[in-house]
């Protein structure tokens, strides 16, 4: 059976700790394929300098080129009002119905997991794979997943590169150069579309 990874996000931008981390996912558990999948933001919540989800989506294309057997989905982004897991997950269970579907997710989503719209729903279409960054939440981790679904989460310890999106825009915004922070050709694309400037002329 194919075992297929779902990393979603908003990706805004993707840069290097996201590859980091997915590419720690894999050496630990070897999946068949990577799927990044950008969230569609409504727009109520959209934060002022959030980039268009084709920019977004364009984005994790170029970086994910250069990942093996990764793949970029716009299904949240074609998909209208709240992008709840659980309706993108029964979209995919149509669309891959022989592959097993692992949700990648950080620590502190899963302590809060049972708190998500239809979790136990979840559960039933997908595994969990949760991304430990430091050593002291690994036992609260385990307590939590045994607790939600024994034999459906997977903890992994994987250190995290310190890089943040936010941190990102905050440098472009102050005429900082992010290029070290991201994959070669996503700081191309942001350099030639101007992304995150305050002032686009």
């Amino acid at each position: 059976m194919e075992q297929i990874a779902i990393y979603g996000g908003t990706f805004n931008p993707v840069h290097l700790g996201h590859l980091h981390l997915a590419a720690k996912v894999q050496a630990a558990l070897g999946f068949d394929r990577l799927l990044f999948i950008p969230a569609r933001i409504p727009p109520h919540k959209a934060a002022e300098d959030l980039a268009p989800g084709a920019a977004r989506l364009e984005m994790l294309q170029l970086a994910a080129a250069e990942i093996p057997n990764a793949q970029v989905s716009d299904i949240e982004l074609k998909s209208k009002g709240k992008s709840y897991t659980i309706y993108t997950l029964e979209k995919l269970a149509v669309l891959f119905p022989k592959s097993q579907l692992t949700l990648l997710m950080g620590s502190d989503m899963l302590l809060t997991f049972d708190q998500w719209f239809r979790w136990r729903d979840i559960l039933k279409l997908a595994a969990l794979a949760v991304l430990a960054r430091e050593a002291d939440e690994l036992p609260a981790l385990r307590r939590k997943a045994a607790a939600l679904a024994p034999g459906r989460v997977t903890v992994i310890p994987a250190e995290p590169l310190p890089v943040s999106s936010t941190q990102i825009r905050r440098m472009i915004q102050g005429g900082g150069d992010p290029s070290a922070l991201l994959p070669p050709s996503v700081a191309d694309y942001i350099a030639a579309n101007k992304l995150y400037k305050k002032d686009k002329q």
